[in-house]
């Protein structure tokens, strides 16, 4: 059965506790202020990951504030009251251990892998980080343009353009389909004041969420973060409980019309996807979403590779993906071609998804998606960040965390009218093109 993890404090300090079928062991807590801490010890390992996950992303953006969680992930790093940015730098640098950080649309996490006896140490430079960062205006204005970079860098890559103007075009007129890491535009004009009104805003001990795994002590690793967060200068008010999870209301409506964008780029090949709106990221159809996908374009015996690239030589990658967010999500399927067969890919690429809703799939493409899902499931969660980022994203996204036992269970449960259903249901939607290549007006 699934572990539920619930939105108000388990009742006892130690939290909840489960046990995998691999030894390991995974507990939860919420400590004062409504911070939660859940660790998956997994014994043999001399490693561990550790990851503070603050429930905001570029969704949660307002305006004045576009581009603000972007820029937050790269000030974190510049400085706080206690450590400079080399100092940081050279805390993982000594150990040889490696931190980064990743922003999403829902979510942004920052973290670091270390040996075991050095996750002290990573604790109390991440939650310095989070709890004390300087925002230096001098920095930030470096950081501008060190961001400004990294967008051209995006801008210059076809394959990116292509999936961030899908994403806006099904999302059209939500949060959700802005660009998480911002606009030249946005970038540009937010002031430093709206920056930290953010940040301060929003970096809260009831949106805090503490995840590790690998060589970890769950008791141990709840003092050291609550002693951090206080030298922080986080009030742990004993009475505080974790922010609810976001309202999804707001999606109504979103994704009702399709539309054609044709993007211009001097490239050589041009990038084509269709698609529209998905599941949501709760949506219990998400596991029978995953074996349609592998059927349609997961893999090189998936039905695009064969048809597109094997069967006909148009195109060295085409796949299909789906991205799901509170409330919604989005489903596609994509190509890399020459201009001149984009049209040719583009009809390819709708078909493959008709005969799939009107046709279904067989036996074996059943077993064969099956298998691929299972082992890539099992084989992905072999090293500790992938364990770690499991556990963050189940406390803030899905409410319960599922045994691998109980996610291979779910994948083998689906069957081939499940995924012929759901099919013919996403294919019935409104359908978005868009196409990134060197066309004319």
């Amino acid at each position: 059965m699934p572990w539920t993890l619930p939105l108000v404090p388990a009742g006892t300090p130690a939290g909840e506790l489960a046990a995998g079928q691999d030894g390991t062991t995974i507990r939860r807590s919420v400590l004062p202020g409504g911070v939660r801490v859940l660790t998956e010890t997994m014994p043999g390992q001399r490693s561990a990951t550790v990851g503070a996950w603050v429930g905001v992303g570029s969704r949660d953006e307002t305006d004045g504030h576009f581009g603000s969680t972007h820029f937050l992930e790269h000030l974190l790093f510049k400085g706080t009251a206690r450590r400079s940015a080399m100092d940081i730098a050279e805390a993982f640098d000594a150990v040889g251990g490696e931190a980064n950080a990743a922003t999403g649309k829902e979510h942004t996490c920052y973290y670091a892998r270390v040996l075991d006896s050095d996750l002290p140490m990573a604790v109390d430079v991440i939650t310095d980080m989070v709890t004390s960062a300087r925002l230096d205006p001098d920095e930030l204005e470096t950081e501008r343009g060190v961001i400004l970079e990294e967008l051209a860098m995006n801008d210059d890559d076809p394959t990116d353009v292509v999936h961030e103007e899908f994403s806006a075009a099904v999302l059209a007129g939500h949060a959700l389909g802005r660009p998480i890491g911002g606009t030249p535009a946005t970038i540009t004009a937010v002031p430093r004041d709206a920056v930290w009104e953010h940040y301060r805003w929003h970096y809260r001990p009831e949106t805090l969420v503490v995840a590790a795994a690998g060589g970890v002590d769950h008791d141990a690793l709840c003092a050291q973060v609550a002693s951090a967060l206080t030298d922080g200068g986080w009030d742990l008010d004993p009475a505080g409980v974790p922010r609810a999870r976001r309202d999804v209301a707001d999606v109504v409506g979103v994704g009702l019309e399709g539309v054609e964008l044709t993007v211009r780029r001097t490239v050589e090949q041009a990038n084509v996807i269709i698609g529209g709106t998905g599941l949501s990221a709760t949506d219990e159809r998400r596991f029978t979403l995953s074996v349609l996908s592998a059927v349609l374009g997961g893999g090189m015996s998936s039905r695009l590779f064969q048809e597109i690239r094997e069967k006909r030589g148009l195109a060295y990658s085409t796949y299909s993906f789906a991205s799901g967010h509170g409330g919604v999500g989005t489903f596609g399927l994509y190509a890399g071609c020459a201009p001149s067969k984009v049209d040719q890919v583009t009809t390819l690429l709708s078909d493959e998804l008709e005969k799939l809703a009107h046709g279904g799939i067989t036996d074996a493409e059943l077993e064969r998606s099956v298998g691929q899902l299972s082992g890539g499931l099992v084989l992905g969660l072999e090293d500790s960040g992938s364990r770690m980022s499991r556990l963050g994203k189940s406390e803030l996204v899905y409410g319960e965390l599922l045994s691998v036992e109980e996610s291979l269970e779910r994948i083998r449960a689906v069957t081939s009218h499940d995924v012929q259903k759901l099919a013919g249901e996403l294919a019935s939607r409104p359908r978005s093109t868009v196409r990134v290549g060197p066309f004319g007006d």
